[in-house]
């Protein structure tokens, strides 16, 4: 077993994100540290080859395992009340495989971090290792800023039970897009009895129903009940761990191809690429002009490797892929509004 690695998941969608977070963690954060790569699902044939040409990379091929977390999601998911609802209101990544990323509770490294795959790393790990000695998860991100009505946990009803305030709840609300933790905290032992209390003694109904099947609510459940201790980078009183980390909503400024939070300079763990299509990124690297935040910084590291296949020049993006883009923000915005 390795002491420390670092997880993503993916599959030949988001390749072109994936050799860019790839090339980002081997120039930002070590060329040395062990990654695993947890599939999407089974497009794997670009992902193989990425694979087969770096020397510190693997594939997770423990399929009993991803079943085994698959069927437990499943099994949660149907007990939420949203299920009885129309399915008109089924939330766009409805059955989806995010959640095979846990698969990392029960992988090869004994403490790791996780990064989203439309992410690119920004500097090294060292305060997150030092983190995970006093704690067993560790997040970066401002989900406990969210608004009741959104928030992962239904905290009102969590309120009700008189296990926990808001203020426990709040201080514990995350995101699951880049966290550190460790192999071994949630058992099949554990997850069973996690199942009993969701489905059994209906505590599923904790989770947001404005949330429902996002990997990130479920979770937020588990990060809650199991009583360990967390910390998040966002509300550390060190105010240099404080900072932004989304491409489309935080100012960033790059220095020699790394990003720094605008206020301060202070250095950023990850640039996470969120609400972008992996398409959208695939016609970038193809040479479209696409519009996307931090879109150089992105084909900095796509190409670090072969600058010479980075397109020299953007061409204006084709009427198909403008009326493609409009079409999908106007469907998030319907997505959103029926959640």
């Amino acid at each position: 077993m390795d002491s420390f690695g670092i997880y993503t998941l993916a599959n030949d969608v988001v390749f072109d994100q994936l050799v860019a977070l790839l090339n980002s963690i081997e120039a930002n954060v070590s060329a040395d540290i062990p990654i695993c790569i947890i599939p999407y699902d089974e497009r794997l044939d670009l992902v193989r080859q990425e694979i087969n040409s770096r020397k510190n990379v693997i594939l997770f091929d423990n399929w009993d395992v991803i079943q085994r977390w698959e069927e437990f999601t499943h099994q949660v998911w149907a007990a939420h009340p949203r299920e009885k609802e129309t399915k008109v209101s089924r939330p766009s990544w409805y059955k989806s495989h995010l959640q095979r990323k846990f698969v990392a509770f029960e992988g090869m490294f004994d403490k790791f971090v996780f990064y989203d795959a439309d992410s690119l790393a920004m500097k090294p790990l060292n305060n997150v290792i030092d983190k995970l000695e006093t704690s067993d998860f560790i997040f970066d991100d401002w989900e406990h800023l969210k608004d009741i009505s959104v928030a992962a946990l239904d905290i009102s009803v969590i309120e009700e039970t008189g296990l926990y305030t808001e203020a426990d709840i709040r201080t514990k609300l995350h995101c699951s897009s880049f966290f550190g933790s460790k192999r071994g905290l949630f058992t099949v032992e554990e997850i069973e009895i996690i199942k009993e209390r969701l489905i059994t003694q209906r505590e599923v109904e904790w989770i947001n129903r404005h949330g429902w099947w996002d990997d990130a609510f479920l979770f937020n459940y588990m990060t809650l009940r199991c009583d360990r201790p967390l910390f998040n980078f966002t509300l550390s009183p060190n105010g240099q761990d404080r900072t932004g980390n989304c491409a489309n909503a935080d100012p960033f400024v790059n220095i020699n191809n790394v990003l720094y939070n605008q206020d301060g300079l202070k250095p950023i763990h990850r640039i996470h690429y969120m609400s972008y299509y992996s398409r959208d990124f695939a016609r970038l690297c193809q040479g479209e002009d696409i519009n996307i935040c931090y879109r150089d910084e992105f084909l900095y590291y796509r190409f670090l490797k072969h600058p010479e296949q980075r397109p020299k020049q953007l061409r204006p993006a084709s009427m198909i892929t403008k009326t493609s883009i409009v079409f999908n923000k106007i469907v998030q915005k319907l997505q959103r509004s029926i959640r």
